[in-house]
């Protein structure tokens, strides 16, 4: 059986930091076994059919990634198959395997998914390749953070444990790391943590959203300028480079980084030196780099919207951000601290702090995370009342009313324009209004929203 959504879980391309996973308090597997908090059933992967035939593989941890490419888990010799093809997750639901826009697709048991569960004895074809799938008897033990905090990111669940964790590691060093997590879940408090427990919390922490910025633009906001390099350059810019030197620079939605401009931005990641525009010169920069998206760039790997070796120089260590739906029991403590930051009045507070009112969060989609969540207690908080929260994605209170003694084609017509006015409004919002990470999420060009924006009288 299949089912189509968002990614559960992230790819963690470094080795030498323990790989973590969300996980409740059991753990109930495809062979109906239960295992204990913090721990994964280990599984194992056999090349069955095709010009990698007999390889095997078996897990370290929660989850393991499958192409042609030698940075993968289990890697396969084979031309029918994408350099990151497929991804297999242990989580609290279950084992499921999710196809990374691979050229041929995934095929699972006879069935073409996006996304699917896996059972034992499942067979996965990737091109002439087929995998069996089977679930072992021993259990992985998975680091979890001691703590409930890390920096400014609040977590009391095995998953939020577990990203604390990689989050504490990846803080010991200068290694460039890049979070990875759907929008509102946290990965620019992450990076500042991660800045402001490393040796270099005393340095300038400079962020740079490349999503917010336009191409022509971005190149002298990364890099600087000379007085002169273009119309406009009326005086010399220190790019954030070199404005971040002894410190962390944080390149949020670096997904967004437009092509012609990635090489430079490897090279400067490589060798540590940045030119600035209009100059012949190149300056040495002592900086780390943390970088966020909320794409999966193995899959604009796969597509040639991103340049493999860039995600790697980015992907020395990859942290997933897990979304709010898969921690619920960390709902309430986060409301707690949102109520207590808004500095709610006693009164308004107290029926925000029912039981009924935090079962009614649980029980929330939460398709924009921390983000919508604080939102939504906000204006809960200002309006004194209790809104429905949402249960689904793009979830409404009522239908759309429709009128059957009109004519279909005017009917179908109002209903689509109603349909894109509140889409693209709920869209801005859930993005903060930045028009190119909204044009990203619901994968459309950037140009197209922007006219559909004013078609329908829209301003980001």
């Amino acid at each position: 059986m299949s089912s189509r959504g968002r990614a559960a879980g992230q790819e963690q391309s470094d080795r030498n930091i323990p790989e973590g996973a969300a996980h409740s308090t059991t753990l109930t597997h495809a062979d109906g076994q239960a295992v204990a908090k913090g721990t994964v059933r280990r599984f194992r992967l056999t090349v069955v059919e095709g010009p990698a035939r007999g390889v095997a593989w078996q897990s370290t941890g929660d989850r393991c990634s499958i192409g042609s490419h030698h940075r993968n888990h289990l890697i396969i010799d084979d031309p029918t198959v994408s350099r990151f093809h497929c991804e297999i997750v242990i989580d609290e639901g279950g084992v499921r395997v999710r196809d990374l826009k691979s050229r041929n697709g995934t095929v699972l048991d006879g069935v073409a998914v996006l996304e699917a569960f896996l059972r034992v004895g499942s067979l996965l074809r990737l091109g002439k390749t087929v995998i069996r799938f089977e679930l072992g008897a021993e259990t992985l033990s998975l680091p979890l953070s001691e703590e409930a905090r890390f920096g400014s990111l609040t977590g009391v669940s095995p998953a939020m444990r577990a990203t604390f964790a990689m989050l504490a590691r990846a803080a010991e060093s200068d290694v460039t790391v890049l979070l990875e997590g759907e929008t509102g879940t946290g990965k620019s408090q992450a990076a500042h943590s991660i800045h402001k427990k490393s040796a270099r919390s005393e340095g300038p922490f400079v962020i740079v959203d490349c999503g917010a910025i336009h191409g022509n633009l971005l190149e002298s906001e990364l890099f600087g300028h000379e007085k002169g390099a273009f119309t406009g350059a009326t005086d010399r810019r220190v790019g954030a480079f070199e404005e971040a030197s002894g410190g962390t620079l944080f390149l949020d939605e670096v997904g967004e980084l437009p092509v012609d401009l990635q090489p430079k931005l490897l090279r400067a990641l490589e060798a540590r030196e940045v030119r600035r525009v209009g100059s012949n010169a190149y300056r040495p920069v002592d900086v780390r780099v943390i970088a966020a998206t909320n794409r999966d760039l193995r899959t604009d790997v796969n597509i040639g919207r991103f340049r493999a070796d860039l995600y790697f120089r980015l992907a020395v260590v990859t942290i997933g951000m897990p979304p709010l739906r898969r921690r619920p029991e960390d709902i309430p403590p986060l409301a707690e601290e949102i109520l207590t930051s808004l500095r709610a009045p006693r009164d308004a507070a107290e029926q925000l702090r029912s039981p009924e009112f935090m079962a009614q969060l649980r029980n929330g989609a939460w398709p924009g995370n921390v983000r919508e969540l604080r939102n939504y207690v906000e204006r809960c908080l200002i309006l004194r009342t209790i809104e429905p929260a949402s249960t689904g994605p793009g979830a409404t209170e009522e239908g759309f009313a429709v009128d059957p003694t009109a004519p279909y084609a005017s009917e179908r017509e109002r209903a689509m324009t109603d349909f894109e006015r509140r889409y693209f409004k709920a869209l801005l919002r859930l993005h903060d209004g930045k028009v190119a990470r909204a044009a990203g999420a619901a994968g459309m060009d950037r140009t197209y929203l922007y006219r559909l924006l004013r078609r329908h009288g829209i301003e980001p």
